[in-house]
């Protein structure tokens, strides 16, 4: 679960064969309410959209969040731009560059887990103090 920066609040990994929407009960329950007082909105996306989650959402009102659903048009094929979609997408290309999460190299979901929360910081310092890795490219030029 990411914030409208893109910014992680939730980091929740789980077997292939749990669906992502079964889940979703564990995940927003783990959400510290303390933590974050004016959240307000949670947009999920059309795969989230289920009477069980619904029913569970209906069922916890001390939550103080509403659950906004974000649809595709009616009637449209193909690619479309989804509002909201993109921030998490966004953090899932940040999240893809860094080699230990290209793949599922650990055994321990609690060491996925942990992997996905150190990537951000790696970001956030190189943001501050952004080191070229490689030299700038320059052609080369052709020997006489």
């Amino acid at each position: 679960m990411v914030d409208t920066l893109g910014l992680l609040m939730v980091v929740a990994v789980t077997a292939g064969h749990v669906d992502d929407a079964a889940a979703a009960p564990t995940v927003l329950e783990s959400l510290d309410r303390e933590a974050y007082p004016r959240l307000k909105v949670v947009w999920a996306d059309g795969k989230y959209h289920n009477h069980t989650l619904n029913g569970w959402k209906d069922g916890h009102p001390e939550l103080g969040w509403e659950l906004v659903i974000v649809r595709r048009p009616d009637g449209v094929k193909g690619f479309t731009l989804l509002p909201k979609r993109w921030v998490v997408e966004r953090t899932f290309g940040w999240l893809g560059r860094a080699r230990r999460l290209s793949r599922n190299y650990e055994r321990l979901n609690s060491s996925s887990e942990s992997m996905i929360r150190v990537r951000p910081i790696q970001l956030i310092l190189n943001r501050m103090d952004p080191q070229e890795r490689y030299p700038p490219f320059k052609y080369r030029v052709a020997s006489k």
